[in-house]
């Protein structure tokens, strides 16, 4: 359990220091990694409610679920950004700032005069990110975008379903974390560029561009065949047997990728007969003939509990799985065993259980957390730290409506 009060949070990206305009889950997830990483992140909020996601229930006790999952390792700082003396500090952040990350509809930033223009003019060295829905170049520029909206139009809501099913969005927020991962490494690449020549720029990431991105072998079946993939449910579209498979009492998952495994896993049904029969000898042949295939698949499974095939799987080393809840993903070994799971010290909430991120160096995982902020915790210590500002400045800006300090 750490101090949140007094963290020791230090990695490979300690000494640089991210100022964070961005809200909700595009954008926050990003600065979250970065602080992981041993950034110094400061989250500039609205004095008014904060972030959004600081009122979306469940809550343990009045601290969001969504607002704990994104905000671990950053600094709060309260602003009301529309007032001239709000957004000249939040200049002044970002003078001294290595990275500034928004995720605002395009023009926003600018008409507050937060821009990369404007705050490049005072600061060369700064790598600035907008993460968006479509880019400002896109026909679909001003459209309002959420991770649904992004799913649906990048075509993988169209087979995230069993066939004959209506569409369904992936159970976790891709849509918004693959615009929070690439932008991950276009920062990244800026730092490293930034350290030959001295200069920052303009990173530049579209959530649906990214998860466009992210349909791997997918486009690549369109383009070849000029055939969209069709939905297969839990199968693959081009490799059998692979997904999940009706036990007795359930269902396992086996993943037979390579032909090796494929045998392997004939022999664990004991039927050898099928690894020479021509329907199923290669992928090709299995492809085609997917139904009869798993027709004889689920006839031997369901015969026998998903705990007997599950160790038989093993036995015979073909890849396998039980499905998991989350809260038995959460708590299982693998988990444990690794350390993924942390607790931290919240100022008004005792103990949160936090994830924790999952990479490590020389063995090493990210440092203790510090538990997610409560709204402008640190405009105290940001205002007089960082920017040199006195008790008396901070109290009239407080009183003004300019800043927000936590009580």
């Amino acid at each position: 359990m750490t101090d949140s009060a007094n963290p020791k949070h230090t990695g490979p990206l300690t000494g640089i220091k991210v100022l964070d305009f961005s809200r909700i889950l595009s954008g926050p997830y990003a600065s979250m990694v970065l602080a992981d990483l041993g950034a110094e992140v400061i989250k500039v909020e609205p004095i008014e409610k904060g972030d959004e996601t600081r009122n979306f229930p469940p809550f343990k006790g009045k601290l969001s679920h969504y607002y704990i999952a994104l905000n671990k390792n950053k600094k709060s700082i309260a602003l009301n950004l529309k007032s001239p003396e709000g957004a000249q500090i939040a200049r002044d952040l970002a003078r001294q700032s290595d990275i500034v990350l928004e995720n605002f509809r395009p023009g926003v930033m600018d008409r507050l005069g937060l821009g990369y223009q404007r705050l490049s003019e005072d600061n060369a060295r700064l790598i600035y990110c907008s993460i968006t829905g479509f880019g400002t170049d896109s026909p679909l520029g001003e459209k309002p975008a959420f991770d649904i909206v992004a799913q649906a139009l990048s075509g993988v809501m169209s087979v995230n379903r069993e066939p004959g099913q209506a569409p369904n969005k992936l159970g976790i927020p891709m849509g918004d974390m693959a615009g929070s991962i690439f932008s991950i490494f276009g920062l990244l690449a800026a730092l490293h560029e930034r350290n030959a020549t001295g200069k920052g720029r303009h990173v530049e990431v579209a959530m649906l561009d990214s998860l466009i991105a992210l349909q791997g072998y997918l486009s690549q079946i369109y383009f070849v065949t000029g055939q969209s993939p069709q939905p297969v449910g839990t199968q693959h579209p081009s490799i059998v047997p692979y997904g999940a498979f009706p036990t007795l009492d359930g269902h396992v998952i086996v993943a037979c990728l390579t032909e090796r495994f494929w045998h392997n896993f004939a022999q664990c049904l004991g039927r050898d007969d099928l690894i020479e029969d021509t329907r199923f000898s290669v992928y090709e042949n299995r492809l085609a003939n997917r139904d009869a295939l798993e027709a004889i698949i689920q006839d031997r499974m369901t015969r026998d509990t998903s705990e007997y095939w599950l160790e038989q799987l093993s036995k015979f080393d073909v890849p396998n799985a039980p499905i998991l809840s989350i809260g038995e993903a959460l708590e299982q070994p693998h988990v444990v065993s690794r350390g993924l799971v942390e607790t931290a010290s919240h100022p008004t909430e005792g103990d949160v259980r936090l994830v924790r991120g999952p990479i490590r160096f020389d063995g090493d995982g990210p440092s203790p957390s510090r538990a997610p902020s409560l709204l402008g915790q640190d405009t105290l210590d940001v205002l007089s730290e960082t920017l040199g500002y006195d008790d008396v400045e901070i109290e009239r800006l407080a009183r003004e409506g300019t800043v927000l300090k936590a009580s």
